[in-house]
């Protein structure tokens, strides 16, 4: 039985296109957004069902940069230990 590996630059682009929605997100949205984690599905043009998992959070101190941190696996057991990740950093000005 041949063990199915997660397609990482299928993933990646689908976790990066995610975070591009936060990209375009006011600091103040962010804000708000503090402490949320976010679960979203997609699939990929393989027809791959992925899981991923947005945090964010201050990147070091309240009222400083924010770092939206994401993460995509397909559900498998090996994509699940070893997810791809990816983050951005959001500067108050």
């Amino acid at each position: 039985m041949a063990v199915r590996t997660m397609d990482r630059d299928e993933a990646l682009g689908l976790l990066n296109s995610k975070l591009d929605m936060y990209r375009r997100l006011s600091y103040a949205d962010l804000v708000d957004r503090i402490g949320q984690e976010e679960f979203p599905q997609a699939t990929g043009a393989s027809g791959t069902e992925y899981q991923i998992e947005i945090q964010v959070i201050w990147d070091h101190k309240p009222n400083g940069d924010i770092r939206v941190m994401g993460a995509i696996d397909d559900g498998t057991f090996r994509g699940a230990f070893k997810p791809v990740c990816s983050d951005l950093l959001v500067k108050p000005d």
